[in-house]
């Protein structure tokens, strides 16, 4: 970004989403505030009387070519990849073209965001993650041929911003200014310390293009989406000599990558070319977007940290400063917040993000059951003896937090805040975890656990407390079976709807269950097709439409599933969202 343009412009936009700036007062109302309970996880929702009303998915039923949903439920299929972002855009066509895609929903549906438009939440702009896509399911082939090819698959990366209407009972895309693709060649601004550092410059002087691997995600009362950068060292690879060293081994750089091969034809990605040295570091961040404005830069907010970043749940603390939770998926990995350093609503009014002018902080779990938020500034001596100044810090945070005694953690994912402050975070599994401790007390982790805390001082104190909500092996071999927890939703009423992504007992399919934060009751809502993931959630202002995603629906393979398709044995799946109701029209999850 140039010195003479603000990071945050509130001033430059249109109009304001007036009914995504509702949801998220709410979604904020619903989160512990001065005054509020701070006592230990789950006082605060402890009721005895249950919140799940639903006939469950049996068990026995996931193992279908097709979506199951509860009795009391019904779906549509939406979006799915490769639809043209407006309805007159291009029809799908496998394998895509790099301009038809670049014009396309793109693939691997992940975190996303419903911004409601019109009063009665019936209309709106769903911004959709799309985490990766291999190149036999994008490409039709092993590796990419020409530099044609890399385009298509750079373009099927990235985020959609596409505006759906419920029209007549059924959700549909629909055409509007706002509908827009951001993907691996968009261009970019940088924000924060790192913005200017020497740690993002290259020889070439290329300008900043793309966002990849857009895993969970986030979004701010000012109506701004955030998107988060996760596993952006698979797209890197090296044509020449390419030597490891400490900081490419903790953030898992390799010659080969995850065969991409997108450094053939693009030398960006070569980790062997001198004039590009630097193009690592400008992935790995949370991206804010205004889904309202198809004309603004998406901006990298690099105050939050570099790592692979899960999610970014953002709830207003004490003072009114923004705290986001950040997740670190990777085996023993942290857990983050950044707080910001003043009311939010002053620094917007003053041209100034929150999201840039804070401290990043990252949690250690004690055996006791308390915490403590180690902050991660140059005061820290460790971290002045290592690093020459912030920025640097910033983009070697997992070193960082690391120097100051952060807790290793089983792969944290999402995160999510419930009604009293309790705050929620999905940990996967871990399998080569040999010595357990209180966090992480399963060695090896295989299905995974769910741990909650409660911080001082509404979200924006050092110390907290903590627990452990969930762990999968209770209930791996029962009827209401899960493992390797991934997306998380805390609804205002204590609901925990919980996202899977990892073997399932007896081979069922991922799913989608949810859980009674006051009494532990599970109860399965959907379960999805051979080789997806369930993921990416969220719900309409009155909550009677629940959005979710089939990502990576056969791994690809034809042979596996056709989903959305019938099955016939041919036809490419497809990733896609799902619009979930109950029949009665009531809340979801209840």
């Amino acid at each position: 970004m140039s010195s003479s343009q603000s990071p945050f412009q509130p001033t430059t936009r249109r109009h304001v989403l007036k009914g995504s700036l509702t949801l998220a007062v709410g979604y904020l109302a619903g989160c512990a505030r001065p005054g509020q309970s701070t006592g230990t996880p789950g006082e605060a929702r402890a009721s005895g009387e249950s919140l799940i009303g639903f006939k469950p998915v049996p068990r026995s039923a996931g193992f279908g070519d097709m979506p199951v949903v509860s009795e009391d439920y019904e779906f549509q299929v939406l979006i799915p990849w490769g639809e043209p972002l407006d309805p007159e855009g291009p029809a799908f066509d496998y394998p895509p073209s790099a301009g038809d895609q670049a014009r396309q929903i793109g693939i691997g549906h992940d975190g996303m965001k419903f911004f409601a438009t019109s009063t009665d939440g019936n209309r709106g702009l769903l911004a959709i993650n799309h985490e990766y896509g291999k190149n036999p399911h994008v490409l039709g082939k092993s590796k990419p041929g020409n530099a044609q090819e890399v385009l298509a698959s750079q373009h099927a990366h990235g985020i959609s911003v596409v505006e759906i209407a419920n029209i007549d009972g059924r959700w549909q895309r629909v055409a509007g200014p706002n509908n827009r693709r951001i993907h691996g060649n968009t261009p970019m601004d940088m924000s924060g310390p790192v913005a200017g550092s020497p740690w993002i410059q290259n020889n070439a002087a290329n300008p900043l293009l793309g966002t990849l691997n857009n895993c969970a995600s986030g979004f701010t009362p000012w109506g701004t989406y955030l998107t988060c950068e996760e596993n952006f060292n698979h797209y890197f690879g090296a044509t020449g000599a390419f030597s490891e060293t400490e900081l490419t081994r903790r953030y898992e750089f390799s010659r080969r990558g995850e065969g991409y091969g997108w450094e053939a034809f693009d030398p960006r990605f070569d980790l062997s070319h001198p004039d590009y040295a630097n193009e690592v570091n400008r992935f790995g961040w949370v991206v804010e977007i205004d889904p309202q404005d198809p004309d603004s830069t998406p901006v990298k907010r690099s105050a939050l940290g570099r790592f692979k970043h899960e999610g970014a749940t953002v709830v207003e603390g004490a003072g009114s400063r923004i705290v986001v939770y950040l997740g670190d998926d990777q085996r023993f990995e942290f857990i983050y917040k950044f707080v910001s350093e003043g009311d939010w609503r002053e620094m917007v009014k003053a041209g100034r993000s929150p999201l840039d002018h804070g401290v990043l902080w990252v949690a250690r779990f004690d055996e006791d059951g308390t915490g403590v938020w180690l902050p991660l500034t140059m005061e820290h001596p460790a971290l002045a003896d290592r690093f020459t100044d912030e920025a640097e810090m910033l983009v070697h945070a997992r070193v960082a937090a690391t120097l100051v005694g952060a807790t290793p953690m089983d792969r944290p994912e999402w995160i999510s805040v419930a009604p009293g402050g309790d705050v929620y975070c999905t940990l996967t599994n871990n399998t080569k975890r040999v010595e357990p401790n209180a966090a992480n007390p399963t060695a090896p982790n295989l299905n995974g656990h769910i741990i909650r805390w409660h911080d001082d001082d509404a979200h924006t104190g050092s110390r907290f407390t903590w627990d452990i909500f969930l762990l999968a092996d209770d209930h791996y071999k029962t009827e209401d079976s899960f493992g390797s927890p991934d997306g998380l939703w805390a609804d205002p009423d204590g609901r925990l709807f919980i996202c899977t992504d990892g073997d399932q007992f007896g081979g069922m399919h991922n799913q989608l269950l949810v859980a009674d934060t006051g009494t532990g009751e599970i109860s399965r809502l959907l379960t999805g097709v051979p080789g997806c993931e369930i993921t990416g959630i969220t719900a309409t202002p009155d909550r009677t439409t629940l959005f979710v995603n089939i990502q990576h629906p056969g791994r690809g393979n034809p042979a596996r599933t056709n989903f959305p398709a019938l099955p016939d044995g041919k036809t490419v799946p497809r990733d896609a969202t799902l619009a979930i109701r109950r029949k009665d029209g009531g809340v979801v999850g209840s």
